[in-house]
């Protein structure tokens, strides 16, 4: 089976997995929808995503069909989606007539939207009502929004061309096909290239001008490049801040205001532009030159390193001022990246230095950051304590870089039973990305920055990006200071977080308090931290692994109060972009809340016996970590074993000193005997070593595991109902059937060398071994051997 269609099985699974499990009546076509807006935000192609959807006049002229939007923080980029879904076995062939059908319809529901007319048709309780408020009605967004992205989502396969832009009133909408052949893609890699052809770029041709370093080295070439202004913003009105380097964009807040002095020089001396300004940094993977060697004709995977500022401000300077930007020439500084295996560490680094002016920790730039790393080792073995709905021990996997889970998953589980023993000791639903650990402890507590308000929960509204920035730069502890109790006071906080969010209801679970679940539930969790003076037992939560029914009430009743306060409050009807600034948390702060503390008092710390609570024990670590390793190395059966020790001898894929080590543990395996400490480290190395170079071989562990126990029965029932094989198989005969079958090799290699053991002398000949060698004698007799 190719990997794309292991990929869609894989998919497809997800889903009816998701569906199964899902609460709120939410049907495949959301559940893929999710699934594709989750892994798109991760690849960066899209930010602040939410699941909405809505349809109408369905096979009439006007119809119109939506199943998710975005809007960027800046508000210069508004998201799309609609869904193509159909529940087969393989991937269907997707149509040119099916692709522009979804296209009108997702187009007819933004003309509507944006006219000002449909949001008057919506009830205030529909999940599309806030959305079509915003485009209707928010006057920032309308003064910035530059570019629509139209996503056609859909779990089969396109081949065809786009749908061509368009523009209405005045927003130039762009098409995009996010088909299963894309989602593999960025599934494997960090997200999809940028391809830009110069010749071509949305209809116009640039000519751009470089001169080539002479440089000679395997990591990178190197290119001075002048770029038009209008060449340049031609680049920000389609892809925006996806031109800028991802690590960039979220941790120095990316936007498209316009910087002052750029303005001026701009509007007054544009000649002067390339003399004033520092230009850009950009780097790429593949660029393709004309003829002559001196233009530019073709980029791939373009990213601004440094000069985000530059681009934004000549395009909304035009835009803006109506500005004359035809005499603007930046320079280009551009480094092409030719060492595939180091490009993204290359490019971080890159980043890092272009950037010394702003003052972004090294850390910063990567998942490798010391805090994460250290919390992602703690989540891999700490348990949670087994309760009386759940008599297992299951982890809490933290995913500290995308597809960690995934992959452990598909190299662990190489046997259908380890594949639900991992699921049952790592169920999917207590996975936690960077971004939801960063959601769940930045709205539990404020933390000020001298007298500024760093973090609070009208922060963790304004998007993932934006509080996962604030969550590493203010509330991530240093690594030494992450220890056990950390973790377990942060997936309480992680477990209060699911259940308020739970508790709100949607509108189709038919008991939602309200449209605002994205706002009120971090705002009550921040309150509740307030009200209880930061006294709530984190630790009672974990060991329960949920929270008490009192404790989930009192929540619930806040979440109403808070809820109806933020809609009678609100000083615009765009609610959630109120919610979104400092003032409005302020307000709610300050207000005076109808509770009862006594009513969840058995939630609180006992003062006078306070829990005590697990810190780092290294020891314990390791101990489970090589329990860990010894369970995958036996859950290979011997067969594979022997497998894997040809496969390494044949291939030169191990040392031959691993490739002994695989033949010695084989037959530990069968024997079941103890394992050592050498025999677990080199074992585990030599099964990472298989998992990496031919995983394949790994699939067969449940076909092997069979046919050794049916072996052993054979050789069992042999023991028990005896075949008086004593006088026929002698010495002599041994040696005449280890000769004959020494390069013919019918017989599997670990029962030849039973025999050659025996012939040499150094195991003795057993009625036992008798037994065994008879079975062998008439495996040979029928390919052959007389003796």
């Amino acid at each position: 089976m190719k990997e794309i269609e292991k990929f869609y099985q894989s998919l497809m699974q997800d889903v009816v997995a998701m569906q199964s499990g899902d609460e709120e009546g939410n049907t495949q076509e959301q559940i893929f929808t999710r699934i594709c807006l989750d892994m798109l935000a991760d690849a960066a192609e899209t930010e602040n995503v939410s699941v909405a959807y809505d349809e109408r006049d369905l096979r009439k002229k006007g119809q119109h069909k939506i199943n998710g939007y975005a809007i960027s923080d800046n508000y210069e980029t508004v998201d799309l989606f609609i869904t193509l879904y159909a529940n087969t076995m393989e991937a269907r062939t997707i149509s040119k007539g099916e692709i522009d059908t979804a296209a009108k319809m997702i187009t007819n529901f933004f003309r509507r939207a944006v006219y000002n007319d449909y949001v008057n048709e919506v009830a205030e309780s529909s999940e599309i009502f806030e959305f079509a408020n915003t485009l209707a009605n928010y006057a920032e967004l309308r003064n910035n929004l530059i570019r629509v992205n139209a996503f056609i989502l859909t779990n089969g396969v396109y081949k065809g061309e786009l749908p061509a832009s368009q523009t209405i009133c005045g927003y130039n909408i762009y098409y995009k096909v996010i088909d299963i052949e894309f989602l593999y893609k960025i599934s494997e890699q960090a997200g999809v290239p940028i391809e830009l052809d110069f010749e071509n770029l949305d209809g116009h041709k640039y000519e751009i001008p470089c001169l080539a370093a002479n440089l000679s080295n395997s990591d990178y070439e190197a290119y001075v490049a002048i770029m038009s202004g209008e060449c340049l913003a031609k680049l920000y009105e389609c892809y925006g801040a996806r031109l800028l380097e991802q690590n960039v964009r979220s941790f120095l807040q990316f936007t498209g205001k316009i910087n002052k002095g750029i303005r001026e020089t701009i509007k007054n001396e544009p000649h002067m532009f390339l003399a004033y300004n520092n230009g850009i940094a950009a780097t790429a993977d593949h660029i393709e030159l004309d003829e002559t060697k001196h233009f530019i004709r073709h980029i791939s995977n373009l990213q601004i390193v440094n000069g985000g500022q530059t681009t934004a401000s000549i395009y909304n300077t035009a835009k803006k001022d109506k500005a004359d930007i035809s005499q603007i020439q930046v320079q280009v500084k551009l480094s092409v990246i030719k060492d595939k295996d180091q490009y993204a560490e290359i490019v971080s680094r890159i980043s890092r230095y272009a950037n010394t002016q702003n003052k972004v920790n090294d850390a910063d730039f990567s998942a490798n950051n010391p805090a994460l790393v250290e919390i992602e080792r703690i989540s891999r073995y700490v348990f949670a304590p087994a309760t009386p709905t759940n008599n297992l021990q299951t982890v809490w996997f933290f995913e500290r870089a995308r597809g960690q889970y995934k992959t452990l998953r598909a190299k662990e589980g190489f046997t259908k039973s380890r594949q639900k023993a991992f699921d049952l000791k790592y169920p999917k639903k207590q996975v936690v990305t960077k971004v939801e650990l960063a959601k769940y402890v930045n709205a539990w507590q404020e933390i000020y920055n001298g007298k500024n308000l760093a973090v609070g929960p009208h922060i963790v509204v304004r998007g993932n990006e934006k509080n996962y920035a604030r969550f590493i730069n203010y509330n991530l502890p240093d690594a030494k200071h992450i220890d056990v109790a950390w973790f377990e006071d942060t997936i309480a906080k992680a477990i209060l977080f699911k259940t308020a969010d739970k508790r709100y209801g949607t509108k189709l679970s038919g008991n939602h308090i309200g449209e605002l679940k994205q706002v009120v539930v971090p705002y009550t969790l921040s309150l509740l931290n307030i009200i209880t003076e930061g006294q709530l037992d984190l630790y009672r939560i974990w060991k329960n692994q949920s929270i008490s029914p009192a404790l989930s009430d009192f929540i619930y009743d806040l979440m109403k109060q808070v809820n109806e306060f933020i809609l009678k409050e609100s000083p615009v009807s765009h609610y959630i972009e109120w919610a979104k600034k400092e003032e409005c948390w302020l307000k709610v702060r300050s207000n005076h809340w109808t509770y009862n503390l006594d009513e969840i008092q058995q939630d609180f710390i006992d003062e006078k016996n306070p829990p005590k609570r697990n810190h780092k024990n290294d020891g314990e670590d390791e101990e489970l970590e090589k329990r860990h390793k010894e369970d995958i190395i036996r859950a290979i059966p011997f067969s594979l074993w022997k497998k894997i020790e040809a496969w390494g001898r044949d291939t030169e894929m191990l040392q031959p000193t691993l490739t002994s080590m695989a033949s010695d543990i084989a037959y530990k395996i069968k024997n079941n005997r103890k394992l050592n400490d050498n025999d677990i480290s080199r074992g585990y190395l030599i099964y990472e070593n298989v998992w990496q170079h031919n995983p394949e071989l790994l699939e067969e562990a449940d076909n092997l595991a069979e046919q050794d126990r049916i072996k052993a029965s054979e050789i069992a029932n042999a023991m028990s109902n005896p075949i008086d094989c004593r006088d026929e198989i002698t010495l002599e005969l041994i040696k005449k059937m280890v000769e004959w079958d020494k390069r013919r090799r019918i017989l599997e290699d670990w029962k030849w060398k039973a025999m050659k053991d025996v012939a040499d002398g150094i195991k003795p000949l057993t009625d036992r071994m008798k037994y065994a060698f008879y079975f062998n004698l008439q495996k040979l007799r029928k390919a052959g051997f007389s003796n």
